[in-house]
């Protein structure tokens, strides 16, 4: 069986522990335990917005006094003697519905899995079809070059949304797909495939970028975190419509053809319901798009919530002076550090070694009795999308950094038993139960919090004017690393052994257990805005 990803396409907070958010009116006086504290202009426990940095149009509506209204109140931070940084809710609810445009942009990550796992099935007969069924080489590339065009788009994707938008990035990355996935049902020679699948990789690239970041930015703080799951669990879904569509090659060896053919119509209604989709009201206030973005608010969450968010947006700097930002601004010393956090998450989620699970499971799963490579598949890729429905329904209650510990956790002790069931003779009887367990487990506890945690996380903590680029550096660091292991860990295991290639990953989990641990906020109920402000204060 060849390797199918189940990463996608998810910070660093230095929390000062002290630090406590209170609730009450923000023009009046903020009760603590043993003391008031007041808040006004010149308060250090309070923020306020620039008249002229408030359109007028907000004006009308009364956003001037939208931090003074208690039932608008908004998270206020302050110092109390201890406690964890907890949100404030605002009162107000919305009354538009952002489900329709997130089930839109999710057709983003359906393709992304799709596109992964479609060649595992395929590969054999198409090798047989186009005359490479004896040269690994090529078929290697076939395999391959999805990933390299992925590394291109997942870095041209960033620079995309921050030029155009985030809707009309998703309109010229439905190009790439529907382009790539003809070029691949069509195909009669090596040339065209490869061409095809590195059409079809760009594309998909662009979507490990862009879907998580538009889901991010138009959804609801109070769900941002069930809704932002989605992304992971589209992707799963996408995997296992790759296995489903394969069924039929046993009776029909030209099946190959239809299974590439049929991710056209997802592309397609990608495209179609983009041009119909509100921009992202962030990056409008950024253009200094106003009246555009009041427009997308009205539509995304109800006209209720227009003079609120739209005052928001503008209290947390965006639309102010700041431009977009540049690439090399991400390595500048205001940002470095929250960059280098997810980049560095996305690198533990691919050394922790979940490609690796996946090449070697078939094995695994035969040494277990198990001798059917779609059974194995199926049931691996079944686990991914039961832990991840599980992580939607847990990300907003307890959290994203609970979640990603206890996932690295979890693998960590998966691995382990992995490779003991290897090495311990006195296991030698149950080798094959325990390492379908272990597999099994392992995908578990990925799907719980490594797999759809780091591609949601990280455009909660990057800042608006860095997020696209920031995204699409982490995301390009995803890729490559997951191109390095597939193309070395066939060797490290035969240099090593298995048993220790899967020590090696577990040790792994416990770093990343520890890094989790020392460097990741919270960002569980706070409002994209309020993260902004404190993680890149303006300088």
């Amino acid at each position: 069986m060849q390797a199918i990803n189940f990463t996608t396409v998810n910070v660093f907070h230095a929390v000062n522990r002290n630090s406590k958010v209170l609730s009450g009116s923000t023009t009046g006086q903020l009760r603590t335990k043993n003391s008031m504290i007041r808040t006004g202009p010149d308060s250090n426990f309070g923020f306020h917005l620039r008249s002229g940095h408030i359109p007028q149009a907000l004006r009308n509506a009364g956003a001037g006094n939208v931090f003074s209204s208690p039932a608008r109140s908004r998270s206020i931070k302050a110092q109390a003697s201890d406690g964890d940084v907890t949100p404030v809710k605002t009162l107000s609810k919305s009354t538009g519905s952002v489900l329709p445009y997130v089930g839109v942009a999710s057709l983003g990550a359906i393709l992304f899995g799709y596109h992964l796992g479609v060649v595992n099935g395929a590969l054999e007969y198409l090798a047989k079809d186009l005359g490479i069924a004896d040269n690994a080489v090529l078929q290697g590339w076939i395999v391959s070059t999805l990933l390299a065009g992925a590394t291109v788009g997942s870095f041209t994707g960033g620079s995309l949304a921050d030029q155009f938008g985030r809707t009309k990035t998703f309109l010229l990355d439905a190009i790439p797909l529907t382009v790539g996935a003809f070029l691949c049902a069509t195909a009669t020679n090596v040339q065209t495939m490869i061409i095809g699948r590195l059409l079809a990789g760009i594309g998909i690239g662009i979507s490990s970028a862009i879907v998580p970041l538009y889901i991010s930015e138009i959804s609801p703080t109070e769900i941002r975190g069930t809704l932002g799951s989605i992304n992971q669990l589209f992707i799963c879904i996408g995997i296992l419509a790759a296995l489903v569509a394969g069924l039929p090659l046993a009776a029909n060896p030209l099946w190959w053809r239809t299974m590439f053919g049929i991710s056209v119509i997802p592309s397609i209604l990608l495209a179609l319901g983009m041009a119909f989709s509100p921009e992202s009201p962030r990056w409008l206030v950024q253009q200094r798009k106003i009246s555009q973005a009041e427009k997308a608010i009205k539509t995304l969450y109800g006209e209720g919530k227009v003079a609120e968010v739209m005052a928001d947006l503008s209290a947390s700097g965006q639309g102010s002076e700041e431009q977009d930002a540049g690439w090399f601004d991400l390595f500048s010393g205001r940002y470095f550090k929250v960059v280098s956090v997810g980049a560095a998450l996305f690198l533990f989620q691919q050394l922790a070694g979940i490609n690796a699970v996946v090449y070697y499971s078939t094995s695994v799963f035969r040494t277990a009795g198990v001798a059917s490579d779609v059974a194995a598949s199926a049931l691996v890729g079944a686990a991914n999308v039961f832990g991840t429905m599980i992580a939607s329904s847990l990300m907003d209650k307890k959290g994203r950094k609970s979640l990603l510990m206890t996932s690295f956790s979890g693998m960590a002790i998966s691995m382990l038993l992995l490779s003991l069931s290897f090495t311990w003779k006195v296991l030698a009887p149950y080798s094959g139960p325990l390492a379908v367990i272990g597999t099994v487990l392992y995908v578990l506890s990925f799907s719980l919090g490594a797999g759809p945690v780091p591609a949601l996380l990280l455009p909660e903590i990057f800042a608006s004017r860095i997020r696209a680029k920031a995204v699409a550096l982490s995301l390009g660091m995803h890729w490559i690393s997951n191109f390095v292991i597939g193309l070395y860990f066939l060797s490290v295991v035969t240099k090593f052994g298995i048993s220790k290639v899967y020590l090696g990953f577990a040790s792994i989990c416990l770093l990343a257990v520890m890094y989790i641990a020392s460097n990741v906020v919270e960002t569980k109920g706070r409002s994209l805005e309020d993260i902004e402000r404190e993680l890149n204060p303006a300088i």
